[in-house]
């Protein structure tokens, strides 16, 4: 049996006929590379846009939010596990399929509501790219807008070909030391080089989430924001409180304290930093 390479991110992975990559939703069929959570939706939700978080993209409003199966990365403290870490192909994953036009039609219909367009978060959008990249197009052709979230780790090949259709992304800078992005099989070079790139096309905020004994040195915090601000000091920051879950249950809450000091030692460097869940 022949092997195919996805090339969508840097994993890069040579799938074998029938088989998944890495991410378990992209799969070789019939020696085509397949993005096996097309139009397989596992969530869906009208949400607040500040809840993505995007503070300072069209603030007060709504945002239809959509998630499928399966992530490029392995993250210990996913708050979405039982969504992004799957059987191949998300075989026993419970999903209602919504192709791009009926997506786009829902957003449609809930603008009286206050909805601004879709939102691709929940488990790893992009590993979905051409089910993204469709429904990115027929929402924009209704008008509306698209929003990201997203752990910033796709080849730039493939992040340009999508960003004309994306408005605004919340990228998850989950800490800035290369072992902490080994451990969860993703490359910080890459994030990084996703952040410069996407500020240049459309709106970003970035995220991180604060772990005990992983990545809450205020040294981290220093070559963050003072690397952030280099992209673009108006770039907002936000700073999230770790509590325990999935394989990171048995590691305590992140101090209240500890992540108001790390957003003063932030303001230092960028003009609007947040914390979350404090």
């Amino acid at each position: 049996m022949s092997e195919i390479k996805c090339g969508v991110c840097p994993h890069g992975c040579k799938i074998a006929e029938n088989g998944t990559g890495f991410c378990k939703a992209r799969g070789n069929i019939n020696g085509e590379i397949v993005c096996l959570n097309y139009g397989k939706v596992t969530a869906l939700a009208l949400d607040p846009i500040e809840k993505k978080p995007l503070f300072h993209f069209h603030p007060g409003s709504k945002i239809l939010s959509v998630g499928s199966f399966g992530c490029n990365l392995r993250c210990g403290f996913c708050q979405n596990h039982h969504i992004s870490v799957i059987p191949s192909g998300g075989s026993e994953t419970n999903y209602t399929y919504i192709s791009p036009e009926t997506l786009s039609g829902k957003a449609e219909e809930l603008v009286p509501m206050g909805n601004i367009g879709v939102a691709f978060t929940y488990n790893e959008p992009l590993i979905g790219f051409e089910y993204m990249l469709d429904c990115a197009k027929a929402v924009h052709g209704k008008g509306l807008k698209n929003a990201l979230v997203t752990n910033g780790y796709i080849c730039e090949e493939s992040l340009l070909e999508l960003l004309p259709h994306i408005d605004a992304m919340n990228i998850d800078l989950k800490g800035f030391n290369d072992e902490f992005y080994k451990k969860i099989h993703g490359d910080l070079e890459t994030v990084k080089n996703t952040i410069k790139v996407a500020s240049k096309s459309c709106h970003v905020e970035v995220t991180t989430l604060i772990i005990p004994g992983e990545n809450d040195t205020e040294e981290e915090i220093y070559a963050i924001s003072k690397w952030l601000a280099g992209v673009d000091e108006n770039m907002p920051y936000h700073i999230s409180r770790f509590f325990p879950n999935y394989k990171y249950s048995d590691i305590p809450a992140a101090d209240v304290e500890q992540i108001y000091s790390f957003a003063e030692i932030a303001r230092g460097y960028l003009k609007y930093v947040y914390t979350g869940n404090c």
